[in-house]
Formats: structure tokens, C-alpha cells, sequence
């Protein structure tokens, strides 16, 4: 689907809207269980400090652990400011930065392994 038909489809854009939050809220769910029973718990409570908890643990690298950072911004940004959210930016998101998540899941397998 292009940029344009994405946009103008309101029940797409909100339903991609909701399974961006809801994949990163999974992501920082994983990453506050694994920072949390590996003795850090006082940075699995803000999904920037999950973030940065997962590399001080070693479970993610540094530069995966800024861009989780970033992820975190954007969750919060998609719950707290969601009406200044975008069908562009999140077109954006979607065309080009899953493998974000594919790398996350990588990491952690590798991790847990």
C-alpha cells in the first residue's frame, strides 16, 4: 500500500497505530522481565531505563540499545501524545524500521541461548 492510500485509510492507519504500540509495549515487557531478574530492578521501570538496562546486562548492543531508547520515546509519544501522531510518520515507521524489532528478537534469542 502506498503513502497516500495509507493516509487516507482511517480503521489501517489506527489499526497500525495500535500494533506499533502494542509490539513495542511486548518488547519493553521482555526486556523489564530480563533486566528485572538479572538484579537490575531499579531500571526496569521506565522504558528508557529497560533500554539501557538491557545493554548493561549485555543482552542487547549499544547500538540497538540507543535505538530501543528511541522506541521508548516513540511508545510514550504514541500514549501520551497520540494526537499529534501522524499517518505519515507512522507510514514511515512501518516501511522502514521494522527490522528494529527483528534485530530485538535476535538479540534476545541469542542472549537466552
Amino acid at each position: 500500500m502506498d503513502r497516500a492510500a495509507f493516509a487516507s485509510d482511517d480503521v489501517r492507519t489506527a489499526a497500525a497505530e495500535s500494533y506499533l504500540r502494542r509490539s513495542l509495549e511486548a518488547v519493553f515487557d521482555i526486556g523489564r522481565h530480563l533486566v528485572a531478574k538479572s538484579g537490575y530492578r531499579r531500571l526496569a521501570s521506565e522504558y528508557k531505563s529497560i533500554a539501557k538496562g538491557l545493554v548493561e546486562i549485555g543482552a542487547v548492543g549499544g547500538e540497538l540499545g540507543e535505538k530501543l531508547v528511541d522506541m521508548a520515546g516513540y511508545r510514550n509519544r504514541l500514549v501520551d501524545l497520540y494526537d499529534e501522531v501522524t499517518a505519515d510518520e507512522l507510514y514511515s515507521i512501518l516501511s522502514s524500521e521494522l527490522e528494529d524489532f527483528r534485530r530485538f528478537v535476535r538479540a534476545i534469542r541469542d542472549y537466552l541461548a
